[in-house]
């Protein structure tokens, strides 16, 4: 008779064991399903597995203020030709209705939008640009090919600086062309609050990134520890949306040096986002000196091997060919 008894507690035991497990992990999948996966913040329509999206968007003075940069998740930021940068814009968990001005691709920022199985939209490309292209690599969606059909042209801006386009646009195009509007988002990893807290290194508030000694060419970072994120600008203007007037605030801003070669006699470059290098990460108004590392296709922070986690919000991604040439603290 013990046994019968102490035989049933067991197995009552394991199934409350297991029950509770069970529990655990599907309390784990909604509160994972409930995360945006390259913001780590929480969703507000729950569609994680929305497909991203990468705009080439144009950093011209001339193309200033830009349309819908507020509302990415993801912005790298790298030399196109000469001293002009351009910004690689990654869209997920909020896509605007008006994106742009739109420019032309480039190599490695095609490399860099494959990192995200997104769909890369551009208006023109440069001829490595085109060869990766039309070979396969990426599904895209050319300006070119759809000039005054999915892309419109804005009359108070002239041509290069004028060729915008909306998300409604990008689904349409995407359907014509068969092309999937979701996937699974591989996440990034973020610190939780408590791990905020312990953040360690410099306080640096203000630094300045220079493409150029020209101040048109330079953007400067300034922290604002009331909301913990950071605001840009460009030639002493801040970075705000065209339409909405909200302005850009960033939680991670990443430095990375990479090499760069011209490649042409426009000033067009290579840039090699594969081989790693120096690093500076600022969160939380706290400056890090780490490594960059391309893990599948994505360029992150790493220090002793180990991946360094993001503060949950927006990334900024400043591509430079010299930290000790290109990075200030004011």
């Amino acid at each position: 008779m013990f046994l019968f008894i102490s035989a049933c507690n067991t197995e009552e035991e394991q199934n409350n064991f297991t029950q509770n497990e069970n529990e655990q992990e599907t309390s784990a999948h909604v509160e994972e399903k409930s995360i945006y996966p390259l913001t780590g913040l929480k969703t507000v329509d729950g569609d994680v597995n929305r497909r991203p999206v990468t705009v080439m968007i144009n950093n011209h003075p001339k193309a200033r203020p830009q349309s819908g940069l507020h509302k990415a998740d993801i912005v790298y930021e790298a030399l196109a030709e000469g001293n002009i940068t351009r910004f690689l814009a990654v869209f997920q968990s909020d896509i605007p209705d008006i994106i742009g001005p739109v420019r032309s691709a480039r190599e490695y920022f095609i490399d860099l939008s494959k990192g995200f199985d997104a769909l890369y939209i551009h208006h023109g490309w440069s001829p490595s640009a085109k060869e990766k292209l039309e070979s396969g690599e990426a599904d895209y969606l050319n300006g070119l090919s759809y000039d005054g059909t999915l892309f419109w042209r804005a009359d108070n801006r002239k041509a290069p600086h004028n060729s915008y386009i909306s998300y409604k646009n990008i689904l349409k195009g995407a359907k014509e062309l068969n092309y999937s509007s979701d996937s699974e988002v591989e996440p990034y990893q973020f610190l939780s609050e408590e791990e905020m807290e312990l953040l360690k290194g410099e306080h640096v508030n203000k630094f300045v990134i220079e493409y150029d000694k020209l101040e048109t060419w330079q953007a400067t970072y300034e922290y604002n520890q009331t909301n913990n994120s950071y605001s840009r600008y460009s030639d002493d203007e801040m970075t705000y949306d065209m339409e909405s007037g909200e302005p850009i605030t960033i939680s991670n801003v990443f430095v990375v040096e990479m090499e760069h070669d011209y490649i042409d006699n426009y000033g067009r470059r290579s840039i090699d986002v594969q081989s790693g290098g120096k690093a500076i990460l600022l969160q939380g108004g706290i400056m890090q000196e780490v490594e960059w590392e391309n893990r599948e296709g994505r360029i992150v922070p790493v220090k002793d091997g180990e991946v360094i986690k993001f503060v949950p919000g927006k990334t900024w991604i400043n591509i430079v060919p010299s930290l000790e040439k290109s990075f200030f603290i004011e």
